[in-house]
């Protein structure tokens, strides 16, 4: 039912916009281009820009801790439920381990992720 939908808007779609020309595409690309070059627009993008530049890393540690809490749920729930009796001290390690992988991945991002002006 949803497939014959979309099969059906496409097909109305491209009848109307066949119909149309080619001259309701251009306009449509026209505005879009001076919508774009507006020094307003242009300025509301840097503020933008600037503001995702800023709180990146407040989001990156955010995302670092839910990553943690959910990793030591799950490692909680999975070494609760398949107990065997031996405490041999492999969960901490475990998790140690994925502590480090979490804080790996959260540098690396750091390193690497955009820098400088967006487009």
């Amino acid at each position: 039912m949803k497939r014959l939908l979309i099969v059906t808007a496409g097909a109305v779609g491209f009848l109307l916009g066949s119909r149309a020309g080619r001259e309701p595409y251009e306009q449509f690309m026209r505005a879009i281009g001076q919508l774009k070059d507006d020094p307003r627009v242009q300025e509301k993008a840097h503020q933008g820009a600037q503001l995702v530049r800023e709180q990146a890393p407040v989001v990156a540690d955010k995302v670092a801790d839910a990553a943690r809490t959910a990793t030591s749920k799950v490692t909680s729930a999975v070494s609760g439920s398949s107990d065997s009796g031996s405490d041999d001290g492999s969960a901490p390690s475990s998790r140690e381990g994925t502590d480090d992988a979490i804080e790996e991945a959260v540098q690396f991002q750091r390193d690497h992720g955009p820098k400088g002006p967006l487009p």
